[in-house]
């Protein structure tokens, strides 16, 4: 068992096609954490696909379920939880994600774009032009991934057991075993 995170709670953020959810599934395997998807637990609360509710109710109410879904799982310890490439955007979430320790999968536009070709699943891409929207999304989310307690870029090549073992090796450089001073001051 992994007593140095001390049960605190992974957040995994990035752009869609990072693989949070891959990631987030071996760090949890590796931690002995329990997963969970964020964009899971809303089709399983809504009933829906995530394409229908955009399609039926808008983005915003997504939003709204997004942030209810991340505020009931932050209250647990000992999860590993991949998010929605958005959910940066609402400054409530970050609330919630500082509960743990928030990690940003990097990973190149041009990787993304080759990993979401032909992907129909993702609202956001829909349209003339997936690259420019991606492009853009990437753009206008960047500053707030910067944010990130850690940040692992993707190498061309790079497996998700590569990822992960990289997630682990800066984990653990975040995380500091605690020392006494041995002067009495804390």
């Amino acid at each position: 068992m992994n007593h140095w995170l001390k049960g605190v709670n992974l957040y995994l953020i990035g752009m869609m096609g990072a693989g949070k959810t891959t990631v987030g599934q071996l760090l949890a395997e590796q931690l002995d954490y329990r997963f969970f998807d964020t964009d899971a637990m809303i089709e399983r609360v809504a009933g829906q696909s995530i394409s229908q509710i955009f399609a039926e109710s808008g983005e915003t109410a997504f939003r709204t379920l997004e942030s209810q879904v991340l505020s009931e799982l932050s209250a647990y310890s000992r999860l590993a939880i991949a998010t929605g490439g958005g959910i940066v955007m609402k400054r409530e979430n970050w609330g919630y994600l500082r509960h743990g320790i928030v990690i940003w999968l990097d990973v190149p536009v041009e990787q993304l774009q080759a990993r979401l070709a032909g992907d129909r699943s993702r609202p956001l891409l829909q349209g003339t032009d997936p690259m420019a929207r991606l492009q853009a999304l990437l753009a206008q989310r960047r500053p707030l991934y910067s944010q990130a307690d850690v940040q692992v870029s993707y190498e061309t090549g790079e497996t998700p057991e590569q990822i992960a073992a990289k997630v682990m090796a800066q984990l653990r450089q975040v995380i500091k075993p605690e020392r006494s001073s041995g002067n009495g001051v804390v």
